[in-house]
């Protein structure tokens, strides 16, 4: 596997690297292109008054993007912490409850590139605070849901604005790091996403828990609407990208390894869904743990997220192809142990932990599909959360078949195990294309 971007690729991605930078236009002494064809200054090439000015607005920017990524990573995840709760009051079974994870993953897929198009010239900051504002009130409605499929309706609502915030809060923050330091700065504000799993869901659940789950929503609504407040006070008031368009965003979708990028996360990653959609009654069937034992393992799960993500982000900056490589690797082995160690309680909250670490891949994937897009920069950040999404969707569905069909709460392992080789079998074909692309660039030269 190649450390570095192929040469055949490289001036794309010197250009890319650059793109994110040229929203902050009050910063950089000239007008910077997005093109690959007039390749953009470096932004290590801006002055060092430019520099310090991106410094300045770089931590109170990614504090509050943060908050909102703590926010939707809340969300996302404690209805898997509550689905007994859920399938109770619905009168519904559990698998039939997990298909409202699945809507909200389907919210979304589709949010992420129609809001990423339609929302292509809006300023940023004014498209942040709209898409929170979004979150905030769906997660106070789904408080609210009457029965099953009006709480099916308004997650997949809530999941429209998901993956186009993260995707111009990943860009934003891009935008304020040096070139060197993007996949860190993305795992900065993903970093609220992972710590939502290890304080913000253990505390939603067990707020659910104790004054029913409708309460969860709740706090997940209030929290949003604080997200809000601090992007309107931290992050820089920047325009979008000079020329941006619906148009020219969906060039993105002409580029074959970008879909190819988000192949890789929407099945490989959909292992790390099929066990953790269903990880309550796994535990509290299989290893025999007292409910209110779960909300631990679920913190658990949460120092795992944190973990990955941080290291992911730095091996990322280092060695971004090979970093994807072996994580999907890593996750392999991860979701084959589940079966084996869900009945020891020791060995199943080690196994959650590691389960936890597999989200170290994201930031990469974010990083590669930048490098990808060439100036269609929005959607192709906002697709990788759609991808995300998909795999959400893919992993609770498959494994609410698997337990369904009669195999156990334990065979969402093997499922895992499948869907992961899926994502090394794109990853493969991803490393073939390039390695073509180069030798085609060699011949030429």
């Amino acid at each position: 596997m190649p450390n570095r971007s192929s040469p055949a690729e490289k001036p794309v991605a010197d250009a890319d690297c650059c793109a994110a930078a040229q929203w902050m236009e009050p910063f950089p002494p000239r007008p910077l292109s997005m093109t690959s064809a007039s390749p953009a200054l470096p932004a290590a090439a801006t002055s060092p008054t430019d520099a310090l000015e991106r410094e300045r607005h770089f931590w109170p920017a990614v504090v509050a993007l943060g908050v909102g990524s703590f926010a939707i990573g809340t969300g996302e995840f404690v209805i898997m912490g509550l689905l007994p709760e859920v399938a109770r009051d619905l009168g519904v079974t559990i698998p039939q409850a997990g298909h409202v994870i699945t809507a909200y993953a389907l919210g979304v897929v589709v949010g992420a590139p129609v809001l990423a198009v339609l929302a292509a010239n809006w300023p940023r900051r004014a498209l942040l605070i709209a898409l929170m504002a979004l979150f905030s009130a769906g997660n106070f409605a789904s408080a609210c849901a009457p029965g099953y499929v009006a709480m099916n309706l308004l997650r997949l609502l809530t999941g429209l604005p998901h993956g186009t915030y993260f995707g111009v809060a990943a860009l934003m923050a891009a935008s304020l790091a040096p070139p060197n330091r993007r996949a860190s700065a993305v795992g900065l504000v993903m970093s609220g996403l992972t710590s939502a799993t290890l304080v913000g869901v253990p505390l939603a659940a067990w707020l659910g828990q104790h004054l029913g789950w409708r309460a969860a929503f709740v706090l997940v609504g209030g929290i949003a609407a604080l997200a809000c407040v601090l992007i309107r006070r931290g992050v820089p008031d920047v325009p979008a990208a000079h020329g941006a368009s619906p148009l020219r965003e969906l060039g993105a979708l002409a580029r074959p390894q970008v879909w190819l990028t988000l192949g890789i996360a929407a099945i490989g990653f959909g292992g790390m869904f099929a066990v953790f959609s269903y990880v309550k009654p796994l535990l509290t069937e299989v290893t025999g743990m007292a409910v209110d034992g779960v909300p631990l393992v679920l913190a658990l799960f949460g120092v795992g997220m944190v973990s990955g993500n941080l290291v992911g982000a730095r091996l990322a900056d280092k060695a971004l192809m090979p970093t994807i490589g072996w994580l999907l690797a890593w996750s392999i082995l991860v979701l084959g142990a589940i079966p084996f160690s869900a009945p020891y309680t020791i060995a199943i909250c080690a196994n959650v932990f590691l389960l936890g670490t597999i989200v170290a891949i994201a930031p990469a994937l974010q990083i590669r599909l930048m490098d990808t897009a060439g100036d269609a920069q929005t959607l192709a950040a906002a697709l990788n959360h759609s991808a995300f999404n998909t795999a959400n969707a893919l992993g609770a569905w498959l494994g609410g078949v698997a337990i369904a069909a009669g195999f156990g709460w334990t065979s969402t392992g093997w499922v895992g195990v499948l869907l992961a080789f899926g994502g090394v079998a794109v990853f493969a074909a991803s490393l073939a294309m390039q390695r073509r692309m180069r030798a085609r660039g060699e011949a030429h030269a």
